[in-house]
């Protein structure tokens, strides 16, 4: 049988103090810079409309019977220590069950939940939770609601077998993803035209999916550097004694320090948050904010590290996926520019032409 995973891409981190965390002052990366980005994603600005209050993160939990403990353990252990180390609740759970009923795990845990699916959903993330068989849970009712908070631009996220329940549900169209290994084969079958990479995670826009496992850890240790910067992300992930932090591609490639070729902190955590942020990129100033460096300072590491500029390396990795969309997927050329950050096909033809020499047509020939 091929293999149903594509190669994949990497995403990962980057520097906020706790102090701000701590007073809530910490709002989103739109909030932080208030303005507007030629190749930003229309995604970034829905969520910056949709925010809670500063600081906040509202994370709402989905729990399918049989759920992987592991998995649910590794990604909402973060968010509790979090709250810990910030001395406030920055991170605000919820646990929901189709039903509104308490929910068996895998193992002997039975997870109470705070309230059953329908309705609206005030939150800026809804994870999916799944184990065991996650096939075997067809709910009409589950993947219509699921649509329908896709449909109003809320980011949705799956972890262990959860992805195969947004799958699915159809909400996972156009969108790079991943899913345990125990399920990849069964799920290209059984959705064809996936995205699958085989990786630790993904964070393609509005999507969140992570094979489960330990990797939900590392994850959030990416999620949390995006809400709430670089520092108090390795104060999360130190209070687990979580000090070797995996990049979204995991052992499926070398390091980060070897494949950049530098061990400077702020260019690596950089470079991290351009391979996370592929469809939404960022600006110099909020890369730079992130890393705990000024743009100009950021500027002269890149040049000096790595023999380029900050936008020339971030424009390179989003055409390299390019490339690798084209020759692995059947996505329009509209539809790979939009998943690459650029504003449109043309751009996205201009561009390309202009770092390969040809056409990207050309690939498909």
């Amino acid at each position: 049988m091929p293999d149903p995973f594509s190669s994949p891409i990497l995403g990962s981190p980057v520097s906020v103090g706790l102090a701000q965390v701590r007073t809530g002052s910490v709002p989103s990366l739109n909030r932080t810079f208030g303005i507007d980005f030629p190749e930003k994603d229309r995604f970034i600005q829905k969520m910056d409309n949709t925010s809670t209050a500063p600081g906040s993160f509202q994370v709402s939990i989905l729990l399918c019977d049989g759920f992987a403990l592991m998995s649910y353990a590794s990604f909402v252990e973060p968010l509790r220590a979090a709250n810990l180390l910030a001395g406030t609740e920055v991170c605000r759970i919820r646990h929901l069950s189709e039903t509104g009923a308490p929910v068996q795990s895998s193992g002997a845990a039975r997870v109470p939940v705070d309230a059953g699916i329908g309705g609206q959903l005030r939150a800026d993330l809804l994870v999916v939770v799944a184990g065991g068989d996650p096939f075997s849970f067809v709910s009409a009712r589950t993947f219509g609601w699921l649509r329908r908070l896709a449909a109003t631009g809320m980011t949705l996220g799956g972890v262990s077998g959860g992805p195969v329940v947004l799958a699915q549900a159809g909400v996972m169209k156009d969108r790079r993803m991943t899913v345990h290994w125990e399920h990849a084969a069964a799920l290209a079958e059984a959705v064809p035209g996936l995205l699958l990479e085989r990786s630790l995670y993904v964070i393609d826009r509005d999507r969140v999916t992570c094979g489960g496992g330990t990797a939900p850890m590392d994850m959030m240790h990416d999620l949390i550097v995006g809400r709430f910067g670089a520092g108090f992300a390795r104060s999360v992930s130190d209070w687990f004694l979580h000090t070797d932090v995996r990049p979204s591609a995991g052992p499926q490639r070398a390091g980060l320090v070897e494949r950049v070729g530098t061990t400077s902190r702020p260019v690596l955590d950089a470079v991290a948050l351009m391979e996370s942020h592929l469809a939404d990129p960022l600006s110099l100033d909020q890369l730079a904010a992130l890393a705990g460096v000024s743009g100009r300072q950021l500027s002269r590491l890149f040049r000096q590290h790595l023999g380029v500029t900050v936008m020339a390396r971030y424009r390179h990795l989003r055409l390299e996926k390019a490339r690798q969309l084209l020759r692995q997927s059947a996505l329009s050329m509209t539809e790979i520019a939009l998943a690459t950050g650029f504003a449109g096909s043309s751009h996205f033809s201009s561009a390309f032409h202009e770092a390969y020499g040809e056409p990207p047509g050309r690939l498909r020939r």
